[in-house]
């Protein structure tokens, strides 16, 4: 008889034993054998613990205590489920169950057991019909094939997911994007009184159902349009609530340093918590920045500002191809920008400004621009990562440049005739994020300072090539910190779990104590790494056999077995 089936009848053979029927077992599930890491920072200390009714009911040694099952986590450790501040899976989570299960497996399967959405100004809500239209078209690069999520408030796209169940846990913030869309299309400039108070009130009625605070894209329509005025007003309204105010800055290049001091200046301002989503800096001449981004910083933090980042270890990022575009070609959106790159004057007029122009402050000026990727990395750098059903396959994974050597062309041509066949729907992969493999030092400083927690910013969608930071994320935070000798293990795990869950709010979660809901993830700390890569993106992670959400087994024995044991979380409640 296999060992694990044998613990899991000692009880019954007990009773058996004493000439009495089996008596119902004490608690769901009993975890023995575990170097309990519980999040807090403190050190690791070996015990059992026992699960019952999605919680953790007694750690240390459980005596007697009897479970339905035993797991044997001898040489593991046991640790909260990892928190992913900043996912994409906002379209992922409208799927039938079947797809979303499919599309969530990898991220589940590395140990994380809850994600935030709505980050980077991106998302499904609020919308009404005229923005959701506008909204589908902007998201159309990260929607899963059959998603038409249509108008909704924060409150129904949490009532959708309520109902049709999660596979994990659950939060979102109010994305920006769709607030001033709603308020005033994609028109450029400030918005004017009437406005500015209808996006004051879309942030408050979503921080009212829930939203765990507001998200703006700066270098993304609409927010590319927004001044540092506008974003201070809408940071109020978060700190009346005591939210978080996260923000994919307005550069990572050129304007890295002036768009971290707008970040600081609208924490100053506003009194709002203030948090610098995947801190970065894009392209080999703007690495040496990354001290004086952690400066500066540091320095508000000094002052009493509260500042928090977070970053995904990598040095590739994932965005939607638009992103290379010039602000004024993007006004009126994805549509109107396919219509300019028809017309051959528009077409030169943008080719010459990719290929030339630098980002300048304040780039939400009319001409302005934040952030000119192509500038920043080169055509080289920027990769071709999905395209439509009936796309051509063949691209996916070549750099732009590579695909116009195949065709010896240019290019500029490449991407335009690519994004005109797709109708814009085209994702792409920009290299020289913070360093590149040989060269981590830019991205291990950001890892190793204290305010920084560990994110994917990253989906399987489907189609294409996922970045591989959905499947690996935290799993190669673990090993890069094995192999580099970075943080205590403890603390790494801090910045995954009870860190992040703070940044929230979210008191229960990202803790192993007696009475928190059982998020749990038994991992091996000499194994455990990242599988996927960007030849074969899709790789579970190895060295993590167990993954409980909510005191269910959502990967029981490295199978993932699904099930939608998630919660929808909601801040305040």
């Amino acid at each position: 008889m296999p060992a694990s089936r044998s613990r899991l009848l000692i009880p019954v053979l007990l009773a058996a034993s004493c000439g009495g029927p089996p008596g119902p077992a004490d608690v769901d599930l009993i975890v023995t054998g575990a170097t309990v890491v519980d999040g807090s920072g403190g050190p690791p200390r070996r015990m059992d613990l026992a699960v019952d009714d999605g919680r953790v009911v007694a750690l240390g040694a459980l005596g007697d205590l009897t479970a339905e099952r035993v797991i044997d986590a001898t040489g593991k450790v046991v640790a909260p489920g990892f928190i992913d501040l900043h996912s994409h899976a906002d379209l992922i989570l409208l799927a039938d169950p079947k797809r979303r299960a499919e599309l969530l497996r990898a991220r589940i399967r590395q140990g994380v057991t809850t994600i935030v959405v709505g980050n980077c100004g991106l998302g499904v809500a609020p919308t009404d019909t005229a923005a959701a239209e506008i909204v589908a078209a902007i998201n159309g690069w990260m929607t899963p094939e059959g998603v038409r999520p249509g108008a909704l408030s924060v409150a129904e796209f949490l009532e959708r997911l309520e109902s049709a169940g999660v596979e994990l846990n659950v939060g979102t913030l109010v994305p920006h994007g769709p607030v001033r869309i709603s308020a005033m299309g994609l028109a450029p400039g400030a918005p004017d009184a009437d406005e500015l108070d209808a996006m004051r009130r879309e942030v408050a009625e979503a921080l009212e159902a829930g939203a765990f605070g507001l998200s703006t894209g700066l270098i993304y329509p609409p927010g590319m349009y927004s001044a540092t005025d506008e974003l201070v007003e809408l940071a109020r309204v978060v700190a009346e609530w005591d939210r978080l105010f996260t923000s994919h800055v307005r550069g990572s290049s050129e304007t890295l340093l002036p768009a971290t001091e707008e970040l600081i200046e609208i924490a100053r301002r506003s009194g709002a918590r203030v948090h610098h989503s995947h801190m970065e800096a894009v392209g080999r001449r703007f690495w040496p920045l990354i001290p004086e981004v952690i400066a500066l910083e540091d320095r508000a933090r000094e002052e009493g500002l509260r500042v928090s980042h977070d970053l995904f270890p990598y040095t590739r990022a994932a965005t939607m191809m638009t992103a290379i575009f010039p602000p004024w070609s993007l006004e009126g959106g994805v549509s109107a920008l396919l219509d300019r790159l028809e017309d051959p004057v528009q077409r030169q007029r943008i080719r010459r400004e990719i290929e030339e122009r630098r980002p300048e402050w304040p780039p939400w000026l009319p001409g302005g621009w934040p952030h000119n990727l192509v500038g920043a990395v080169g055509w080289d750098g920027i990769f071709v990562a999905g395209v439509g059903p009936e796309g051509p396959e063949e691209l996916i994974g070549k750099s732009l440049d590579e695909i116009a050597a195949e065709r010896a062309g240019d290019p500029f041509d490449v991407v335009a005739e690519l994004l005109l066949s797709q109708r814009g729907q085209v994702g792409q992969q920009v290299a020289e994020i913070s360093g590149s493999d040989a060269e981590p030092s830019a991205l291990l400083e950001i890892l190793t300072h204290p305010s920084a927690a560990v994110i994917s910013d990253a989906e399987d969608y489907g189609y294409g090539a996922p970045h591989p930071a959905h499947a690996g994320a935290f799993a190669r935070a673990l090993r890069l910190n094995r192999e580099h000798g970075l943080l205590s293990l403890q603390e790494l795990v801090r910045r995954m779990t009870a860190y992040p869950a703070s940044l929230l709010g979210l008191e229960e979660r990202g803790v192993v104590r007696e009475g928190a809901p059982a998020d749990l993830v038994v991992f091996d700390p000499a194994r455990v790494r990242d599988r996927a890569t960007w030849s074969e993106p899709r790789e579970a992670a190895e060295g993590v056999p167990y993954v409980l959400i909510n005191g269910s087994v959502a990967v029981d024995d490295g199978r993932y077995v699904g099930g939608s044991h998630g919660r929808v979380l909601r801040a305040g409640s």
